[in-house]
C-alpha cells in the first residue's frame, strides 16, 4: 500500500505540473486509475487512499472485482471495447462506460438500464488514431451519433474519449487529441453539452493536457507493472 500511495502522490504531482505548463488549473484535470490486470487486493489499497474511480478494460474483471469487493463504494468504469452481450452485467455494475462507438450497443445498453431502473454515464469514442487496430467511431459520424443518442435517456452523454497513435512523433500524437477537442468545440456550438475530454495515459498525457483533456487514464505509474499471463 505504501507503493500505491508513494505512486499516485508521484502521478498527481506530475498531472498538476503538467496543467501548470499548459496554463491550466490542476483542478480541471482529473485522474482515472486504471486498474485493470490487478486484482482486488490492490484496487482496495486503492480504497484506502480516497480513490474510488478505477478503470477496466474487461467486463468480466469488473465482475470479479465487484464480487470480491462487495459492500465498498466504487464506481467502476469501462474504457475497453464493449461488445453487445456484455450489457447486462455493465448496465448493472458499472457507473460509467467511456467506450461507447456505435448504435447496436447504445441500444443494448438503453435496454438494459431500463430493466435495471439505472442511468449509466457515457463518454462516446472517436477513432482519431491511424492504426487500424484502435477502436472508435469515425469522426465524421459524431455529429449524427450524438443526435441519435439523443433517443437513450438512460445513457448521460458527458464527453468524448479518444486513443492517441502511439508514436515517437509527439506531434503526430498530440494531432489526436487536438481532433477531439475540436470535435468537441464544433459539437458544442451545435447545442450538445460535451465538458469531458478522457484521452491521455501514462506515455502521453501531459500532450493531451496541453490539448484540453478533462481526464487522463493512468495505470502502471501507479499500480506497477502489469502481468498479463493467463490465469
Amino acid at each position: 500500500m505504501s507503493d500505491i500511495a508513494a505512486n499516485w502522490a508521484a502521478v498527481r504531482q506530475r498531472v498538476d505540473a503538467a496543467c501548470r505548463e499548459a496554463g491550466r488549473d490542476p483542478a480541471e484535470v482529473s485522474v482515472l486509475p486504471v486498474s485493470k490486470t490487478f486484482g482486488a487486493d490492490v484496487v482496495r489499497a486503492a480504497l484506502a487512499l480516497g480513490l474510488h474511480r478505477f478503470g477496466e478494460n474487461k467486463v468480466q474483471e469488473i465482475r470479479e472485482k465487484a464480487a470480491a469487493l462487495a459492500g465498498e463504494m466504487i464506481d467502476w468504469v469501462v474504457i475497453g471495447h464493449l461488445q453487445t452481450n456484455k450489457a447486462k452485467d455493465v448496465a448493472r455494475l458499472a457507473s460509467e462506460v467511456q467506450s461507447l462507438d456505435r448504435l447496436e450497443l447504445a441500444e443494448a445498453l438503453q435496454r438494459r438500464l431500463e430493466a435495471e431502473s439505472r442511468s449509466l454515464d457515457v463518454l462516446v469514442q472517436v477513432k482519431t488514431a491511424r492504426e487500424e487496430t484502435k477502436q472508435g467511431l469515425p469522426a465524421e459520424e459524431l455529429p449524427d451519433f450524438l443526435q441519435r443518442l439523443r433517443a437513450f435517456p438512460n445513457l448521460r452523454v458527458q464527453g468524448l474519449m479518444t486513443l492517441a497513435t502511439l508514436s515517437e512523433d509527439a506531434d503526430e500524437v498530440r494531432a489526436c487529441f487536438r481532433q477531439l477537442r475540436e470535435l468537441r468545440d464544433r459539437c458544442v456550438e451545435a447545442g450538445y453539452a460535451l465538458p469531458r475530454l478522457s484521452m491521455g495515459m501514462s506515455g502521453d498525457y501531459p500532450l493531451a493536457i496541453a490539448e484540453g483533456a478533462t481526464e487522463v487514464r493512468i495505470g502502471t505509474a501507479i499500480f506497477g507493472s502489469r502481468s498479463y499471463m493467463p490465469k
